[in-house]
């Protein structure tokens, strides 16, 4: 069961071109679902097959990824989503995954998963991709953040932030006191709280600011999800952040996030850095579910022992089971997946570790056990098919995507010349060669040559499996 989650995680696609269904219904989401047995179930009549395009908006319901296993809900993390679940339209694993995150968040920095000389702390990124209003992302949102405001008050007043605008404007927040001990030579640490969870309504803001000239957000965001000190190199801003312990729950619509990640962002370790979770209304809940009416004192009494233990639990590791379990997926995670997807997805090992040990802390274990790895994998697999959901089969290569896009549209394949047309003949022989070449490496295209008079005819085609 590992082995089949690791296969999924490792972004493979399937070499073929699929259908895409009605634009309505991909965006609103609006066929009833439910959590059972820690599995959506979905309503099953797709809507019609359309041409096929590249925008997420006009993919159909068979595009949207399977949800997550059984795995994924399990131990304390599950009890939790399955008790709010059916009194919210928010989808399960919104829930889920914002749980795990905030967790990670409010625990701060002590414990840790320890690879090589790299500390794998548990901060964590993640984007809920899903469309405007109807996803329900802000009141998945809202739940966990109401749940936490019970157990730790002071983190959620003070600890929760929104705006990401600069590199700067980050350090400064989270900034070294002066004088303080980790701004001294001693190295210890600053006993200012250093824990930060960035909530952003509107990612696709944020997107447009790392593409601006001289923006130093990304590297800072970088260096933040690997837990190394913050500092920026400039004159005017020597202020220097040590010890931070950021994570960030981003919302966006799929169509933004494609339009606004740009190809160096996604190649430059940036967006690799994040979850990418699908999400979508649930149900239809016309005046809400009972959730005030709950007895929340046994999830929360839980939650806050979960809590206490983890913020002093230091290093952990996998017991014997989880080891042999994880040598066996680490093969399929590393495996490399061509353009866009594979550079987005290439922090898949990283990622599984450190949802394993938020499972493990959750469940206030010393160690992280093969359950704790399942549900990591579950959940891995889970953002790795919604990865492919909003981009595709893209390489990040604006011609090769184009000339792939029209191949699919022809069974019988277009000629060096056909393709040259697609583009009123405004592109080199030369950058159409690279792009059928970066095609046929990546597997998404073939050649064959057809003798007729004079020099054989080279004719492409998509390839489908």
């Amino acid at each position: 069961m590992v082995v089949d989650d690791a296969l999924g995680a490792s972004g493979r696609e399937p070499r073929r071109h699929r259908a895409r269904g009605g634009e309505e219904d991909a965006e609103t989401g609006t066929g009833v679902a439910s959590l059972s047995g820690g599995r959506l179930a979905s309503d099953k009549d797709a809507a019609p097959a359309a041409p096929p395009a590249l925008a997420p908006s006009q993919r159909g319901l068979d595009d949207w990824p399977a949800p997550p296993g059984r795995a994924a809900f399990s131990g304390l993390a599950g009890d939790i989503t399955a008790t709010i679940e059916p009194h919210t339209e928010s989808d399960p694993v919104a829930l889920l995954v914002q749980l795990l995150v905030v967790f990670g968040s409010a625990i701060g920095r002590g414990a840790h998963f320890t690879v090589e000389a790299t500390a794998h702390h548990t901060n964590e990124f993640v984007v809920l991709v899903g469309p405007s209003a109807k996803a329900r992302k802000g009141s998945s949102f809202d739940h966990v953040e109401r749940l936490f405001t019970q157990i730790d008050p002071v983190f959620t007043g003070t600890r929760l932030v929104s705006g990401l605008s600069s590199g700067e404007g980050l350090i400064w927040a989270l900034r070294d006191e002066e004088g303080s001990a980790t701004s001294s030579a001693s190295g210890e640490s600053d006993p200012a709280d250093k824990r930060l969870l960035v909530v952003e309504p509107e990612f696709a803001a944020v997107l447009k600011q790392l593409a601006r000239e001289g923006n130093t957000l990304s590297p800072v965001l970088r260096s933040a999800w690997d837990g190394k000190p913050l500092q920026v190199l400039t004159k005017n801003s020597p202020v220097r952040a040590s010890g931070t312990h950021v994570s960030i729950v981003a919302h966006v619509t799929a169509d933004e996030l494609v339009r606004q990640l740009t190809s160096t962002e996604a190649a430059n370790g940036f967006a690799n850095r994040f979850l990418v979770i699908c999400v979508r209304r649930s149900k239809l809940l016309p005046e809400g579910g009972s959730i005030d009416a709950l007895d929340w004192r046994p999830l929360t009494s839980r939650l806050a022992a979960a809590v206490a233990t983890a913020r002093r639990a230091g290093r952990l590791s996998f017991d014997d089971q989880a080891r042999s379990a994880w040598w066996e997926a680490y093969l399929a995670l590393s495996e490399e997946v061509p353009g866009i997807l594979g550079a987005i997805s290439a922090r898949a090992e990283a990622h599984v570790v450190r949802l394993s040990l938020l499972y493990a802390l959750l469940d206030g274990a010393a160690e992280i056990k093969l359950a704790h790895l399942e549900a990591a994998l579950s959940l891995w697999s889970y953002a790795a098919a919604s990865a492919r959901y909003v981009f595709g089969s893209s390489l990040g290569d604006a011609l090769a995507d184009d000339i792939h896009r029209a191949l699919s549209q022809e069974p019988t394949g277009l000629t060096r010349s056909e393709i040259r047309d697609l583009f009123n003949r405004n592109r080199s022989s030369r950058a159409i060669s690279e792009a059928l070449a970066r095609l046929a490496r990546a597997g998404y295209a073939s050649m064959e040559r057809r003798q007729h008079r004079g020099r054989p005819t080279e004719i492409w085609h998509a390839i489908s499996s």
